[in-house]
């Protein structure tokens, strides 16, 4: 299989890394070059825009998109309508609202390309590895498909949710549940370093990381960068929100369905700011910052 890819950040290089190691022949473009460098180092065909990327691919083309929720996406998808053909297929791989999605794959139908949407989980990490995929559009195009979808996720770790938007809708839910579990993982470990008892945090996440009820992926990244700093002195208590826990508390609202602790983890992120660094809540926050720095390498470093 033969496939397009545009937009190599730290998941998209990493996904077209695991792709080529899985025998998909990948034709790559991303705007800054050193990423474009290094996949084509690893065998990927390097272009040098997009029209170069769409003449390099046979019908029916199978293109990849792999850039930050918002209107780039958009920005993409028109520039490539004019250079696809009939029955051409565009993956969405990011965060996309599951609306903006619908929209799109009606604006490419008007144009007979197909269009599905896949939410990626796992991280940078797990786009190296094997990244757990949840996947929207046509059966048809999904079973079309199938073998790139296997190759990009780990064994298992793939699941067809139903029609264009359902993947994204299941991934935007995903996040929001993250939301809640992180802010509940934090919270329990800004109890315990108040307990009159000096409990070792390093001690309780390890202990909890094995057999317990608690025990998860997130805790086992507490428990990394506990054993690093266990004060977490060198993290930030401002928490960044990229978007899909907003999105999951106005479409329950929509839907007449009550998230108080999605909607609380949400309301924590965007108030962090207000938090002192050395408080009981700045640690709280700070538990939050370390883990999405681990699973996300997303920036928590204080400045």
């Amino acid at each position: 299989m033969k496939i397009g890819y545009l937009g190599l950040g730290k998941m998209g290089e990493n996904m077209v890394m695991r792709l080529l190691e899985q025998g998909i022949e990948v034709v790559a473009w991303n705007r800054s070059s050193q990423p474009l460098d290094e996949v084509a180092a690893a065998g990927a065909i390097a272009t040098t825009d997009p029209v170069n990327l769409v003449s390099k691919l046979e019908v029916p083309r199978i293109v990849w998109l792999m850039f930050p929720a918002g209107e780039i996406t958009d920005e993409f998808i028109n520039q490539l309508i004019p250079l696809l053909s009939p029955g051409d297929l565009v993956i969405d791989g990011a965060n996309s609202f599951y609306e903006d999605t619908i929209r799109r794959a009606k604006l490419l139908a008007e144009k007979s390309i197909r269009f599905m949407d896949i939410g990626v989980s796992g991280g940078p990490g797990g786009a190296r590895t094997g990244a757990c995929l949840m996947v929207g559009g046509k059966k048809a195009d999904y079973e079309e498909v199938l073998p790139l979808i296997k190759a990009a996720s780990a064994p298992n770790a793939y699941c067809y949710m139903g029609p264009v938007g359902a993947g994204h809708f299941t991934k935007m839910v995903h996040n929001g549940i993250e939301y809640g579990m992180m802010e509940s993982i934090a919270e329990g470990f800004a109890v315990l370093k108040k307990s009159p008892f000096k409990i070792d945090l390093r001690a309780a996440a390890d202990i909890y990381q094995h057999r317990s009820v608690v025990e998860s992926r997130l805790m086992g990244w507490l428990k990394e960068a506990l054993d690093e700093d266990e004060n977490l002195a060198e993290t930030s208590s401002l928490i960044g929100a990229t978007g899909e826990g907003e999105w999951t508390v106005k479409t329950a609202q929509k839907l007449d369905v009550n998230t108080p602790v999605i909607a609380d983890s949400f309301r924590v992120r965007t108030e962090s700011a207000k938090v002192a660094e050395e408080s009981a809540d700045g640690f709280r926050n700070k538990a939050v910052s370390a883990m999405r720095g681990k699973f996300g390498q997303h920036k928590v470093k204080k400045s």
